[in-house]
Formats: structure tokens, sequence, C-alpha cells
């Protein structure tokens, strides 16, 4: 195995147990009452004084909501090119490898989403039209490193032109972040919902980088 591949994949797994680590942790230290309709929340105390401090607003809510469109429109994009390549080669196995990891990529993390849906660590700090919804790992921080950052891997691989490459990676940094800073100023994640969405999109990324590193 690579030097480089071997590496990604510690790094990876380290993370991910980081993560494993850090859930366990929110599901357990310091729970105590503080969410909406009375639903409780790990890390009360961190989370409690982050929540005051930051307040909440519309605007960083609905504008990181739209923005979420993005990482549905790419890997359909991603989805097209797998297909184009599919009925010209006439062979699964003939698709470029570092396409197919990235499907398997993009159902892995749909199913983390999934996942955290249906067993709930945190209630969000504010109802969403009433209603108490899941908020642990924040998905708009973990779906959009994700996405953005496989996608930021794939664009000298799919174009000749580096410096536009480049130029276009920068605008996916920028967007990620942009994100995560309007989730944290929406008002609608704890902070230990942003930290674990980190943790697990970088585990998620290094385990991508490493199956098409060669």
């Amino acid at each position: 195995m690579p030097e480089t591949k071997k590496n990604l994949l510690i790094t990876a797994t380290v993370l991910m147990l980081l993560f494993a680590a850090f859930t366990a942790a929110v599901a357990t230290y310091d729970v105590q009452p503080i969410g909406p309709e009375g639903s409780s929340v790990g890390f009360a105390s961190l989370n409690g004084r982050f929540a005051a401090a930051v307040g909440s607003s519309d605007f960083w809510y609905i504008l990181t909501d739209w923005l979420s469109m993005i990482v549905l429109v790419i890997p359909v994009g991603f989805a097209a090119l797998g297909l184009k390549q599919l009925i010209a080669r006439k062979s699964l196995l003939k698709v470029d490898a570092d396409i197919l990891c990235l499907g398997v990529f993009y159902v892995v993390v749909l199913a983390f989403y999934v996942g955290f849906d249906q067993f709930v660590i945190n209630y969000r700090p504010l109802l969403i039209e009433g209603v108490l919804e899941p908020s642990y790992p924040s998905s708009h921080t973990f779906i959009f490193l994700c996405v953005m950052g496989s996608t930021m891997l794939q664009l000298p691989r799919r174009l000749a032109n580096r410096s536009l490459a480049a130029k276009l990676q920068l605008l996916c940094a920028a967007v990620v972040v942009l994100v995560i800073v309007g989730r944290v100023l929406s008002g609608v994640h704890w902070l230990t919902d942003i930290i674990g969405g980190l943790l697990l999109a970088a585990a998620l990324l290094g385990y991508y980088y490493a199956a098409i590193c060669k």
C-alpha cells in the first residue's frame, strides 16, 4: 500500500474514532433539559452559553437553506458524468474509478444523514415552524464539507485549465466557510453540533481521498 494512502486511512480512522467518542460524550455528559419543550442537551453548560451568546438570525437560516441547493446540484452533475461514461463505454467497470468511488461516498454521506435523523442525539435550540428537529451533527456542516471537499479534489482531474480549477476550488472553500458560519449565526445549532459535523466530514473525506489516491 502506498505510504500516502496508508497515512490517509490512518488519519481518517483516527478522526472517525474521535467523532464516535465525541458523539458518545454529547449523548451522556452534562445532559440537561435546556432545549425547546424541555428537550435534553449534552454539554448543556457549554452549549447553553454558546446559544445565549450567538442568538438567532432568520437571514442566515434562510440563506444557508437556499445555499443547500448547491449540494443537490453537484452530485447530480457527477452522476450525469458517470452515466455518460457508462453509456459510451458500455460497462460499469470502465467508468472512472474515482467517479464510482464518489457515488459510494455520496451514499455513505446520505446514510449518516438519515441515521442521525432517526437516532437523535440532540434537538435544535429553536423550534422550526413549531417542530422540534434533530440537530446533531449539523447536517449542513458535514454534507457541505463532504460534497464541496470531494468536488475540490475532482476539479483538477476534470478541468484542463488549472487556473480555472484553482479558482473554483477557492470558491468551494468560500461557500463551505459561509455555510458553516451562517449556521452558527442562524442559532439553529448547538456548538457541539458544528464540532460533530466537522469531525464526521473530515473522517469521511479522508476515506474518500484514500480510496482514490494512487
